[in-house]
């Protein structure tokens, strides 16, 4: 079972990685800026919805996950398909715990760096008058 749990969090760090970066990083942008004109003015609700999962990094790491248990045949707790259940749903609860703590420090790294942006700036006005 420790083998098991130890892999629940092992994995959950690549699922994690590529539902952030499918859905936050400028490698990504002009397919996601695309997907997400998409599902704001799709005629139908069925492809609002398929585009609108392709932006969203906790809808995005359901997908990521199936593709995940699919390539390990990783299970959690019980032998059959229901081990796939459970781990499907705990993968997808701890990869976005690692989103959501990844997404706080990189919005806390980019408020340092304006704050050092801003500081500089003040400091080259300073040193101009004087």
């Amino acid at each position: 079972m420790a083998h098991d749990l130890i892999m629940l969090f092992v994995l959950a760090i690549p699922i994690a990685c590529i539902s952030w970066t499918v859905t936050h990083e400028e490698i990504f942008r002009e397919p996601r800026e695309y997907c997400t004109e998409c599902s704001r003015n799709a005629s139908s609700l069925l492809m609002r919805k398929f585009f609108y999962i392709l932006t969203c990094e906790y809808c995005f790491s359901h997908y990521v996950t199936i593709a995940f248990l699919l390539i390990t045949r990783y299970k959690l707790v019980y032998p059959d398909w229901r081990g796939y259940l459970v781990s499907f749903f705990s993968l997808v609860f701890v990869s976005n715990i690692y989103i959501g703590i990844f997404g706080k420090v990189k919005l806390g790294v980019t408020k340092e760096r304006a704050e050092i942006k801003s500081i500089e700036k003040d400091v080259q006005l300073k040193d101009k008058a004087a």
